[in-house]
C-alpha cells in the first residue's frame, strides 16, 4: 500500500492578488500535489501560478465556478488522488488546517468534510458579513432538515473529498454555477455518503472574493431547488440524473482507464 496521495485544487478566477498567500500557507510536505484550473483570468493569476511551479489547467473559455470544480476533480482523478481538497485561492480559508480536514477520511470516518465557519462562532468576528451570515444559517437549517444532517456551513469553499465519493456521484452532471456545492452535499447525502466538519475561522478582506447579493440571492433560491429535487426523488416523483447515475456512466469508456485507476 503507498501512502495516501492528497491532490489540493484551486478553482481560480482573477486570483492574482491572493495566490501567493494561499499557496504559502499549504503544507507541501502533506501534499502530492497543487493543481490550479484557470477559468479564464483577466490578471495575472496564470503567470503567478506557473511561478509557484503550480500544474495549472486554462479553461478555453468561462465555464463558472461549477465548471471549474467539475475540471478540478477530473484532473486530480487521473493524478490518483485518495483525498481531493478543494480550496478557494482568495485566501478566506486558512490552508495551514488541510491536514486536519483531510483526516476523517483518512481514518474512513467520513466521505466529504467541510470546513465550518460557524463552528467555533467567530464567523461575524472574522467579518462574515450579517446578511451573509443569516441566509447561511437560514439555508443550512433547511438543509439540515431535508438531509437529515447536522452541518453547521453547509456554504464552505474549504472542502475535502475521497476518491470513493468523487469516482461514484455524477457531479459532471451538476450545474455550472455557484450551486454545484450544494448539488455535491445533497449527492453525497443520497448515495450515503458521510459527511464531517471541522472549524475554520472566516477571514474577510477587501482581496478577498466574494459573491455579492443578487448573486447570493439567486445561489439561495437555486439551493432550495436542489433541496426540492431530493425531497421529490425521495418520495419517488421524480428520478433526475444528478441522483440515479454514477460517474462511470457519464464518463465516456474512453477515458475509463485514465479516471477510475485501480487501488494501488
Amino acid at each position: 500500500m503507498r501512502n495516501p496521495r492528497i491532490v489540493v485544487v484551486l478553482p481560480a478566477y482573477n486570483a492574482a492578488r491572493t495566490l501567493e498567500r494561499t499557496y504559502a500557507d499549504i503544507p507541501k510536505d502533506k501534499v502530492h500535489r497543487i493543481i490550479l484550473v484557470d477559468d479564464v483570468s483577466r490578471d495575472q493569476t496564470v503567470e503567478i501560478a506557473r511561478s509557484l511551479g503550480l500544474s495549472v489547467v486554462i479553461h478555453v473559455q468561462n465555464r463558472g465556478y461549477g465548471g471549474n470544480q467539475k475540471t478540478c476533480y477530473l484532473e486530480a482523478l487521473k493524478e490518483e488522488a485518495d483525498v481531493v481538497v478543494m480550496l478557494h485561492p482568495d485566501h478566506q480559508y486558512d490552508s495551514r488546517l488541510i491536514p486536519e480536514l483531510v483526516r476523517p477520511i483518512l481514518d474512513m470516518r467520513a466521505d466529504m468534510v467541510m470546513g465550518s465557519r460557524i463552528l467555533n462562532g467567530q464567523a461575524l468576528q472574522g467579518g462574515m458579513p450579517k446578511w451573509k451570515f443569516i441566509a447561511n444559517r437560514i439555508l443550512t437549517v433547511m438543509e439540515n432538515f431535508v438531509y437529515r444532517t447536522r452541518l453547521t456551513d453547509g456554504h464552505s469553499g474549504f472542502r475535502a473529498y475521497s476518491r470513493r465519493l468523487l469516482t461514484t456521484v455524477p457531479f459532471l452532471l451538476n450545474s455550472d454555477d455557484f450551486v454545484f456545492d450544494s448539488q455535491m452535499i445533497a449527492q453525497a447525502v443520497h448515495f450515503r455518503f458521510p459527511i464531517a466538519e471541522i472549524a475554520v475561522q472566516a477571514r474577510y478582506f477587501p482581496e478577498a472574493s466574494s459573491v455579492n447579493f443578487v448573486v447570493s440571492t439567486k445561489y439561495g433560491i437555486k439551493t432550495l431547488l436542489v433541496m426540492l429535487t431530493f425531497l421529490l426523488q425521495r418520495i419517488g416523483l421524480r428520478r433526475p440524473k444528478i441522483f440515479n447515475t454514477t460517474l462511470p456512466e457519464v464518463v465516456s469508456r474512453h477515458y475509463h482507464e485514465n479516471i477510475f485507476k485501480k487501488e494501488v
